[in-house]
């Protein structure tokens, strides 16, 4: 039998009970905000542009549209400038306003993402294969806190290097591999495990927003047993480019597979609805290699995830309690990598 909705299961098990009407009211809202259309088309007379309020509904969107970091004659300028490349892959040879960046490369960004290495080390230290996922996979959650930071970094020159020594007990060094299409590789390393990841994207541009797809590949080693962890990361969709406040989101499916076992964690981030439903939400299990759940997670990427032991139908078995993955100061201190 499949195992139930993580989020409903683990609902149910913080309130006590079957989850109750607020419980069954809350998942009837994130399934409406989800599954309607949040989106306006031909908003200030520019064909096919998307606004979208991620607090609100469709009738914030023209108040959402005049909001943002530009300014109307320039908003007007950069979308004339921009809507040639609807349709295209916009990760190399489009020539991108400044105001969009921040003070720092991609190589950078990628060794500002190793902030919660630690969860790692944790992952290494455990002997239960099932809490090896959720820790491992925790981390890679981690990482989606600093997309709330909506600037683009700037893509490095061909054979740029960044280098990261001793932060926390971690080593990383990244370099940039290839110019067109712009893609890195990094590497890290500490006392418990290897980090190895070849950043490399397709974009989709949809005039308001585009769409990232993550091509590359990441993989953990864990020294201890000599365990390799791969990940497929979800796609992710920047929204209100140049009308409206900029934002992200990362709705599909993370998968975290133990290539040595089988083992496996699957983690579904919640799309975002309509007034913020859903937003941040992640619910998924940590199977077996019989794809049996053992491990129900819920949470959200911009706070902190939880578990509990399930049992095969993914119900919480009965004397567990769903507990909060350590996170020490869940925030970026961003300043200390400019």
């Amino acid at each position: 039998m499949a195992p139930k909705d993580p989020k409903q299961v683990a609902d149910a098990a913080s309130s006590g009970g079957g989850g109750g009407f607020f419980a069954s009211i809350a998942s009837s809202l994130s399934n409406f905000g989800s599954a309607m259309s949040k989106s306006v088309n031909g908003l200030v007379g520019y064909e096919g542009l998307e606004v979208v309020n991620p607090d609100g509904g469709t009738e914030d969107a023209e108040e959402e549209a005049r909001k943002g970091r530009w300014k109307q004659e320039e908003r007007d300028s950069y979308w004339k400038m921009m809507q040639k490349y609807v349709g295209s892959d916009i990760t190399s040879m489009v020539t991108l306003p400044v105001i969009i960046f921040e003070p720092m490369t991609m190589l950078q960004k990628m060794a500002e993402l190793m902030e919660y290495s630690y969860l790692l080390d944790m992952a290494d230290k455990t002997e239960d294969p099932y809490m090896r996922l959720v820790y491992a996979s925790s981390f890679f959650i981690s990482v989606y806190y600093a997309y709330q930071r909506t600037w683009k970094p700037f893509n490095p020159i061909l054979g740029e290097t960044y280098e990261m020594v001793n932060h926390g007990g971690i080593t990383f060094i990244s370099e940039q591999v290839s110019h067109h299409p712009p893609m890195s590789a990094g590497h890290a390393e500490t006392e418990h495990f290897t980090y190895d990841v070849t950043s490399k994207l397709k974009t989709k541009f949809l005039g308001n927003s585009v769409d990232v797809y993550p091509v590359g590949r990441t993989r953990v080693t864990l020294k201890r047993d000599g365990v390799v962890l791969d990940l497929v990361p979800p796609p992710t969709k920047v929204s209100n480019l140049i009308f409206g406040r900029t934002w992200i989101d990362s709705p599909g499916e993370m998968i975290l597979t133990n290539l040595t076992t089988g083992d496996k964690v699957v983690l579904y981030f919640q799309p975002c609805g309509w007034f913020g439903a859903g937003r941040y939400e992640v619910d998924g299990y940590v199977y077996n290699s019989a794809d049996e759940p053992k491990i129900l997670m819920t949470g959200k990427w911009n706070e902190a995830m939880n578990y509990q032991v399930c049992d095969s139908e993914g119900e919480p078995l009965p004397g567990t309690e769903l507990k909060e993955v350590c996170y020490s100061n869940f925030r970026h201190c961003y300043s200390r990598f400019y």
